[in-house]
C-alpha cells in the first residue's frame, strides 16, 4: 500500500506541471486581443514558465540540500498555486506575465525533485518515469481540452479559466504533508560546478532536452493558432491540443518501461524525432492537421519522457539524479524557451510560420545527431 501511495503522489505533481501552460494555447488569440498583445509579447506566457524551468531548476538543488525532496517539493506546489490562482485577478500583460514567471519556478523545482523522489523511493525502476511523463500529459490533455468550455461555462472570462487550474495543487500539496516528518536536508550534497568536470554527458543530455523542449513547447504554445490559420475554430483547435496530448498518454507511459527493460534507447530516440519531422513537413505542406498532429504527438509522447528518463538510469543515487536532473533541466528549458519566442517572432516579421517550421526541423536534425551520441549506455534494471 505504501508504493501506491507514493505512485499516486507522483501522479498527483506531476498532474501540475503543465496545466498553466496548455491551458492558455487554445485561448491565445482571445487573451491577445483583450490585453493588445502583439505576437511576440503573446509568446512570453509561455516563453516565461519555461525560462524559469530552466533557471529555478537549479534551486531545486540548493532545497533539497537544506530542506530535503519532500519540502521542497510541498514548497513547489504552493508556488504553483498561488501563481495560477492569482490569473483570476489579471487585467493587464504584466500581471499575467508575473503570474507565468511565478508558476515557471514552481514547476521548475518540482520537475527535478521529482526525479530525486523516483531514485529515493524506487531506486530499481526507474521506468516509474512513465508515471511521471503520463501523468504531466494527463494533465495538459485535461487544460488543453477543457479551457475553452471553461472560458464559455464562466461568461466568457478567460482568467476565471486559466486560474481554475489551481485547483489541482491543493491534493498535491495534502498528499505530501505525512511524509513531512520523514524528510531531511541532504547530507551529502554536490557542488554544482563538479557535475559537468565529472560527468560530461550531462551536457549531451542537456543540448538533447533543449532541442526537444524547444520543439515541444513550440509546438503546445502555436499548434491551435497554426491550424486556426487554416480555418479551424477555437473549438476545434482545442481538439487538436487535446489530440496531441490524448496521444502522448500511451507512448509516454509504454516507451520508459521498454527503454528501461531492453536498454534500445536509441532506437527510440530517432523514430520518435523522425515522427516528429513529419508532423512538421505536413503542417508546412498544408495536409490534414489532425494526422500531422497525431505524429507530433507520437513523437513528444516518446522523447519527453526518455530526457527525463536519462539522469536517473545513469545517476547513482538520489542527489545524483536531482543534480543531474536540474543541470539537464536548467540548460535545456534556456534552450527550450527560445523556441515560442522565436515562432512569435518569425510570425510578426513573415507574417506566416513557414520560417518557423524550417527551423524546428533542423532542431529536430541537432536533436538526432544528438541521440546517436547519447547512445545505449545504460543499465537494464530488473
Amino acid at each position: 500500500m505504501r508504493a501506491v501511495y507514493l505512485v499516486i503522489i507522483i501522479l498527483f505533481i506531476s498532474l501540475n506541471l503543465r496545466p498553466s501552460i496548455t491551458s492558455v494555447g487554445p485561448l491565445l488569440d482571445i487573451i491577445q486581443t483583450s490585453l493588445g498583445m502583439s505576437g511576440l509579447t503573446a509568446s512570453l506566457i509561455t516563453t516565461l514558465p519555461v525560462l524559469c524551468m530552466g533557471l529555478f531548476s537549479i534551486a531545486a538543488i540548493k532545497l533539497n540540500n537544506r530542506l530535503g525532496v519532500e519540502k521542497s517539493l510541498l514548497l513547489a506546489m504552493l508556488l504553483i498555486f498561488t501563481a495560477t490562482f492569482l490569473r483570476m485577478f489579471v487585467n493587464d500583460p504584466f500581471f499575467l506575465l508575473t503570474t507565468a514567471l511565478l508558476s515557471g519556478m514552481g514547476i521548475g523545482i518540482a520537475g527535478p525533485l521529482i526525479s530525486g523522489f523516483i531514485k529515493k523511493y524506487f531506486p530499481e525502476k526507474p521506468g516509474l518515469t512513465g508515471i511521471y511523463s503520463v501523468s504531466m500529459v494527463i494533465g495538459a490533455a485535461i487544460a488543453s481540452s477543457f479551457s475553452v468550455p471553461l472560458f464559455h461555462s464562466m461568461n466568457d472570462s478567460w482568467q476565471h479559466s486559466l486560474s481554475f487550474w489551481s485547483i489541482l495543487a491543493i491534493p498535491a500539496s495534502l498528499l505530501l504533508l505525512p511524509l513531512l516528518k520523514k524528510g531531511a536536508p541532504n547530507k551529502n550534497p554536490i557542488s554544482i560546478s563538479s557535475i559537468f568536470t565529472k560527468n560530461k554527458r550531462v551536457s549531451l543530455f542537456m543540448l538533447f532536452f533543449g532541442c526537444m523542449a524547444a520543439i515541444f513547447y513550440s509546438i503546445t504554445a502555436w499548434l491551435a493558432p497554426i491550424v486556426q490559420s487554416t480555418g479551424l475554430s477555437y473549438a476545434q483547435s482545442g481538439n487538436i491540443l487535446t489530440l496531441f496530448t490524448v496521444i502522448q498518454i500511451p507512448i509516454s507511459f509504454t516507451i520508459p518501461m521498454i527503454v528501461s527493460k531492453t536498454g534500445h534507447r536509441k532506437t527510440w530516440l530517432l523514430v520518435c524525432s523522425l515522427s516528429e519531422i513529419i508532423g512538421i513537413v505536413l503542417l508546412m505542406a498544408h495536409f490534414s492537421p489532425w494526422v500531422a498532429t497525431i505524429f507530433l504527438g507520437i513523437g513528444a509522447g516518446g522523447l519527453f519522457p526518455l530526457a527525463l528518463l536519462m539522469p536517473i538510469q545513469e545517476a547513482s543515487n538520489t542527489t545524483e539524479a536531482i543534480s543531474w536532473s536540474a543541470m539537464v533541466q536548467f540548460g535545456g528549458y534556456l534552450l527550450g524557451s527560445l523556441g515560442p519566442a522565436f515562432i512569435g517572432l518569425t510570425l510578426d516579421l513573415f507574417g506566416n510560420f513557414v520560417p518557423a517550421f524550417i527551423v524546428l526541423i533542423l532542431v529536430i536534425s541537432v536533436m538526432m545527431v544528438t541521440s546517436l551520441k547519447i547512445g545505449n549506455n545504460i543499465k537494464k534494471s530488473s
